[in-house]
C-alpha cells in the first residue's frame, strides 16, 4: 500500500489564516487553483486532472474523478506543487474569506471525512478528494449545501477552511446535534446526517432558514462554522442592493453618513 505523502505545516494568522507547508525533496502538496499564495524558489508547478491521488487508475479513472468533482462545484483541475530542490522548501495557501483553516489528519480521523462542497483548501498528494452522495433525494433538495458533500480520503494531511468561528464537537454514540445546514463544515464517517424539516405554521412563516435543519447523530467528530460563505454572500448583497437612503427616519442622511455612506 502507497502512503500519502508526510508534510509539515504551520498556520498563521488569526481572522485571515494561510497554512504553510513545508516539503521535503520530492513531496508534494495538492490544491486548489485559487488558494495559493507564494512559494520558495525550487518548487515546481504543475496542472492536474482530478486530485491526483495515487489511488487513480487509467483515463477512465482520471475522467471519473474529475467529473465528481465538476459535481461538487470545483474545477476540473488542481494544481500540485512538488519540491525538486535539495532541502525543504515551503509553500503557503490562503483561506478565501474571514475564517479558520482545520488541520485534518485523516490516519487518525479514520481515514475519510465528509465536509461542504467549497470547504476543501489543500492536501499532501495521495488525498483523495470526490463525491459524497447522501442518501435521502429531500436533502438536495430542500437542504441547500446539504445534499452534494466532499470526501477527503486517506492517511496525509488534509486542510479545510470554515468561515467566522470554528467549534469542534465530539458525539457520543446516539447523541444528536441539530444545526444549520450551512454551518456544518464536516463531520467523520460514521457520524449519520439526515435533513429534518420543523413543523409549524409559524416556522413556515417567520423561521426563515430554520424551516429545515440538519440532523447529525454520532458517534463521531463533528466540525461546525458560525458564519456559511451562503449566508455571508446574501448580506453582502442585500447591502448592496438595498436603498437604505431612508433607512431609520430618525437619523436618516447621518445614520448614512455615519456608517460610510455619504451620498
Amino acid at each position: 500500500m502507497i502512503r500519502n505523502h508526510e508534510i509539515d505545516y504551520r498556520v498563521h494568522g488569526e481572522e485571515m489564516q494561510y497554512v504553510e507547508v513545508e516539503l521535503d525533496p520530492q513531496e508534494t502538496a495538492i490544491a486548489e487553483a485559487g488558494a495559493f499564495m507564494m512559494m520558495d524558489d525550487g518548487i515546481q508547478m504543475q496542472t492536474i486532472f482530478g486530485d491526483g491521488s495515487q489511488q487513480q487508475s487509467g483515463i477512465l479513472g482520471k475522467l471519473f474523478s474529475a467529473g465528481k468533482r465538476l459535481l461538487t462545484g470545483e474545477s476540473l483541475f488542481m494544481t500540485a506543487y512538488t519540491n525538486i530542490g535539495q532541502g525543504k522548501r515551503r509553500v503557503s495557501f490562503a483561506s478565501p474569506y474571514p475564517g479558520k483553516i482545520i488541520p485534518m489528519d485523516l490516519q487518525q480521523l479514520g481515514g475519510k471525512i465528509i465536509c461542504q462542497k467549497d470547504s476543501f483548501l489543500c492536501a499532501a498528494k495521495g488525498v483523495s478528494v470526490s463525491l459524497e452522495f447522501q442518501r435521502k433525494l429531500g436533502a438536495g433538495l430542500f437542504g441547500g449545501e446539504g445534499f452534494i458533500m466532499q470526501k477527503l480520503e486517506g492517511d496525509g494531511m488534509a486542510f479545510v477552511h470554515a468561515g467566522g468561528h470554528v467549534t469542534e464537537r465530539e458525539l457520543h454514540p446516539g447523541e444528536v446535534l441539530k444545526v444549520d445546514t450551512g454551518c456544518i463544515v464536516g463531520f467523520t464517517q460514521h457520524v449519520n446526517y439526515d435533513i429534518q424539516f420543523v413543523g409549524g405554521i409559524k416556522n413556515t412563516l417567520f423561521g426563515g432558514e430554520g424551516v429545515f435543519f440538519a440532523t447529525l447523530r454520532g458517534p463521531g467528530k463533528v466540525w461546525i462554522q458560525t458564519l456559511p460563505i451562503s449566508r455571508l454572500a446574501g448580506r453582502i448583497l442585500a447591502y448592496g442592493t438595498v436603498n437604505r437612503k431612508e433607512e431609520g427616519s430618525i437619523l436618516g442622511g447621518l445614520g448614512n453618513l455615519l456608517d460610510g455612506d455619504g451620498r
